[in-house]
C-alpha cells in the first residue's frame, strides 16, 4: 500500500472566522460637508433630476433619508458623480429646510397630505375663460391652498379671445387677487413681469393652456399640449409630472399636471385667515373652534363696526365653504399619479 502524499497547506486552505472587531458601532450619520447643492427640477419613478450650476444631474435618494419625500423645488445636497454625464447617478443625502410647501390631499376626507412643490413664492391659477368653461369652485380651492401655504396668488385668465373676463374677475374683486389676461395672438409681457425673479407654480385644469404658456415662456421646453374632449368638455391630460424650468429673465416656472379637484383636508383655518389682515383681528372674540361661517362668528360684528367690508367677509366665507366636498365632485387628478 502506497502511503498518501501529504500536501503542504497555504493561506487559501485556512479559514479564519472574522472577529467582531474593536470599532464601536455608532448611530451618527456622515454630515457630507463637501456635498454639492442643487435644486430638484423633476421627479419621475423614484429618480430625480437636479439643477447643479449650469447642468442637470440624475440622482436617487440615499437610504439615510428614509421615506422622506423629495419634490420639485427642494434644495438638496448631492454626493457621488455630479458631472451630469450620461449614465451617471448621484445620491441625495440631505434635503434643506423648506421655506414654503404647496400641499394637497387626494380628497377632503383623506388625512394624508402630499407636498406638490417646495420653496415656491407664487401660485399661478391658470383658468380658461372658455373651452373648457371656468370652474369657480376649483379656483376658490386653489386660492385657499395658496393662502394656507402663504404663497402669493395670481389669476392667469387664458383664451380671452373666446370670452370676456369681466364677469369672472368680479367674483374675486373683493379679494384683491392679482390677475393677468392673455390670449393666443398676443405676447405674454404682463405675465412675464409677474414671474420675473420668483419661483411660480402653474396649476389648473387640463386644457386651460398651462403647457402652451410654458412653451411660450421657455422656448424649447417641449411640453406636450392637448385639446378639450368634445363630449365631456374637459381637457386631456398631457403632462404627467411637475417640471421646473428656468426663465431667461430670472425666476423659475413650474408646470404641473392638470387637475380636476384639490383636496383641502390639511388646511388650517388659522393659516387662511392670515391672508385677510383686515378680518383677522376680528376673530379674537370668536367662539372656540369657530369656522368663521356660523351664527356665533364675531366677524359679523367686526364688519358691522366698519373695520372691513361685507364683500370681503362674503369672499372669505365663500372660500372656506369651498373646503366642503361637493356631492358630485370628481376627485380624480393626474396629480395623484405616482411621481
Amino acid at each position: 500500500m502506497t502511503p498518501s502524499r501529504r500536501r503542504d497547506l497555504d493561506e487559501d486552505d485556512v479559514r479564519i472566522r472574522p472577529g467582531r472587531g474593536t470599532r464601536p458601532r455608532t448611530k451618527e450619520r456622515p454630515q457630507h460637508e463637501d456635498a454639492t447643492e442643487g435644486m430638484v427640477v423633476t421627479v419621475d419613478r423614484g429618480r430625480l433630476t437636479a439643477r447643479v450650476g449650469d447642468h442637470e444631474v440624475v440622482a436617487m435618494k440615499a437610504r439615510e433619508l428614509g421615506r422622506r419625500a423629495v419634490v420639485v423645488g427642494d434644495r438638496v445636497a448631492l454626493v457621488g458623480d455630479v458631472s451630469g454625464t450620461t449614465d451617471t447617478l448621484a445620491r441625495v443625502v440631505r434635503v434643506e429646510p423648506r421655506r414654503s410647501t404647496l400641499r394637497r390631499t387626494a380628497d377632503d376626507d383623506d388625512p394624508v397630505e402630499r407636498v406638490i412643490v417646495a420653496n415656491a413664492d407664487q401660485l399661478v391659477v391658470v383658468v380658461a375663460l372658455a373651452d373648457p368653461e371656468p370652474q369657480p369652485r376649483l379656483i376658490d380651492r386653489c386660492l385657499v391652498a395658496a393662502y394656507d401655504a402663504r404663497l402669493d396668488p395670481l389669476l392667469c385668465l387664458t383664451k380671452s379671445d373666446l370670452a370676456n373676463p369681466d364677469a369672472l374677475l368680479e367674483n374675486y374683486r373683493a379679494l384683491d387677487v392679482a390677475h393677468v389676461v392673455v390670449r393666443r395672438d398676443q405676447p405674454l409681457d404682463d405675465l412675464r413681469e409677474h414671474l420675473r425673479g420668483r419661483v411660480s407654480v402653474l396649476v389648473g385644469s387640463s386644457g386651460v393652456g398651462k403647457s402652451t404658456i410654458v412653451n411660450a415662456l421657455v422656448p424649447g421646453a417641449g411640453r406636450a399640449t392637448g385639446g378639450v374632449n368634445a363630449v365631456t368638455g374637459r381637457g386631456r391630460h398631457t403632462s404627467s409630472s411637475a417640471l421646473a424650468l428656468e426663465l431667461a429673465d430670472g425666476g423659475w416656472v413650474i408646470d404641473t399636471p392638470g387637475l380636476r379637484s384639490f383636496g383641502l383636508a390639511h388646511v388650517d383655518l388659522a393659516r387662511v385667515i392670515h391672508a385677510f389682515p383686515d378680518l383677522e383681528p376680528g376673530t379674537a372674540d370668536c367662539p372656540r373652534s369657530c369656522t368663521h361661517d356660523e351664527p356665533e362668528c364675531a366677524l359679523d360684528d367686526w364688519v358691522a363696526a366698519g373695520h372691513s367690508s361685507p364683500a370681503r367677509l362674503a369672499s372669505l366665507r365663500r372660500l372656506l365653504r369651498s373646503r366642503e366636498p361637493a356631492p358630485d365632485e370628481d376627485r380624480t387628478s393626474e396629480l395623484d399619479a405616482p411621481a
